[in-house]
């Protein structure tokens, strides 16, 4: 196999460009992966971080966030969390530590502190131009592995006022950050919820915006609902199911990891209302569909639950039984009186956290690559614009290309139809493989 060593050159300019086979734009846990695979297939690249490694981990997190995982799950192949319980689920600090280390491991040729500024496809020649921070770089292949959460994402219906704190969840830390007063968290999948159920544990009063979601158990009998969702399929599921392509999952690691309910949330002091729908004059205003909604994600868990139960009958499986995961609290007034309409300042609500989500920017990729709502076209990360590939996108190949152990097997698909492709350009014909003992000894020759 062809291998590209990194190099630098003049360019007609007079500066100097390096060169490179593939360049990968972002060293998270997609780009980590895309290095080790590179690696091992014996591919010359080079990793760009604008600034450290797993750097969303560390700073563009709540400060008591775990995994929505457990480390026996959500972690590479070849690295475990040797200080951490199989079942535990890793805070945000010792996710970043571990790809740090897990790159390490191999020596990922990874640069930090470089931003890529622009990619173009080369007019005149094969490959790209990459304009970054630290100079120009010429790659035959560039790698997007800068994820999902790139541009948080606050809806137009935010509310124009001054007198009221707004923040993503993205920029939420801790309860201590917001001032005094009631917040309204727009949002209850997995960081509204737990941000949700923090401030309510700190003494604030809460109202969450319920939308429609799945809810899967955090475990029923004894097995996590990842392991679940793991020995029913339901990890390779290719694609959404209609009309649910932007369900959120209501799922925690906190304390220990927890089934969300939200009926019990209501009963320990959130209140709970509908989807958001706008703000006029100080007043929040709720879609009549918060009962549908929670109705919609009990089926949800109860069809898990239901799965579950059929599977182990036909394995004959000797695990517990868990009547108890199936009792219902009773439904709360939040639910039975539901809140159409909401007066903020009259509520005490000074903070408004929109746990909304994120959008993906790739402003920076000037590539024939998106479609006509700016969505990268691509099969499992192979994008329709040839060498350019993405990895760590939700739904990438499958559900599970949303946990780290999804990103993982994503970038090796990617990285195998890297390796393809250099074994056919490394393809010599017969009168090429005739002619090159001839150009060899030529070369011999003249170097004596």
């Amino acid at each position: 196999m062809t291998d590209l060593n990194q190099s630098a050159s003049p360019s007609p300019l007079g500066k100097t460009v390096e060169k490179i086979d593939t360049l990968v734009v972002g060293a998270g846990q997609a780009g980590v992966a895309m290095s080790e695979h590179l690696g091992k297939l014996g591919i010359a690249h080079l990793v760009l971080e604008r600034s450290r490694i797993a750097e969303a981990w560390r700073t563009d997190r709540w400060d008591s966030l775990v995994a929505n995982g457990p480390v026996w799950h959500d972690r590479f192949p070849g690295l475990e969390f040797d200080d951490l319980p199989p079942d535990a689920f890793a805070s945000k600090e010792r996710i970043a530590a571990y790809f740090e280390d897990y790159a390490k491991k191999f020596n990922a040729p990874i640069r930090t502190g470089v931003e890529v500024k622009r990619v173009v496809r080369n007019a005149d020649r094969a490959g790209f131009t990459v304009e970054t921070s630290a100079g120009v770089i010429e790659a035959n292949r560039v790698v997007a592995a800068t994820g999902p959460f790139q541009k948080p994402v606050i809806p137009a219906i935010a509310p124009q006022d001054a007198s009221i704190n707004q923040l993503h969840s993205a920029a939420y830390r801790n309860p201590q950050q917001l001032p005094e007063g009631a917040v309204l968290v727009v949002g209850a999948g997995s960081s509204g919820v737990q941000i949700a159920d923090e401030l309510r544990r700190a003494g604030r009063k809460v109202y969450l915006s319920v939308g429609p979601h799945d809810r899967p158990p955090r475990s029923y009998r004894n097995r996590d609902f990842v392991w679940w969702l793991g020995v029913l399929g339901l990890w390779d599921m290719e694609a959404a199911q209609p009309g649910k392509e932007h369900v959120t999952i209501a799922v925690s690691g906190a304390r220990g990891g927890e089934t969300i309910d939200f009926r019990n949330l209501a009963h320990q002091g959130i209140t709970l209302v509908g989807l958001t729908k706008s703000f006029s004059d100080g007043v929040a205003s709720f879609q009549p569909d918060l009962v549908d909604n929670i109705a919609r994600g009990d089926e949800n868990y109860l069809s898990l639950l239901d799965a579950a139960d059929a599977y182990i009958a036909r394995n004959q499986l000797d695990l517990p039984e868990e009547p108890e995961a199936r009792a219902s609290y009773p439904d709360p007034a939040c639910m039975t009186d539901p809140i159409l309409e909401l007066d903020l300042a009259a509520a005490g609500v000074t903070s408004i956290i929109w746990a909304t989500g994120y959008s993906v920017d790739f402003s920076w990729l000037k590539v024939d690559a998106f479609d006509a709502n700016g969505k990268p076209r691509h099969q499992r990360g192979v994008s329709s614009e040839p060498g350019v590939y993405f990895v760590g996108l939700p739904w990438l190949s499958r559900r599970g290309s949303t946990f780290i152990w999804g990103v993982w097997h994503d970038a090796k698909h990617v990285a195998d139809h890297i390796a393809t492709q250099h074994k056919y350009l490394d393809y010599r014909d017969a009168s090429q493989r005739q002619a090159e003992p001839v150009v060899a000894a030529v070369q011999s020759a003249g170097a004596r």
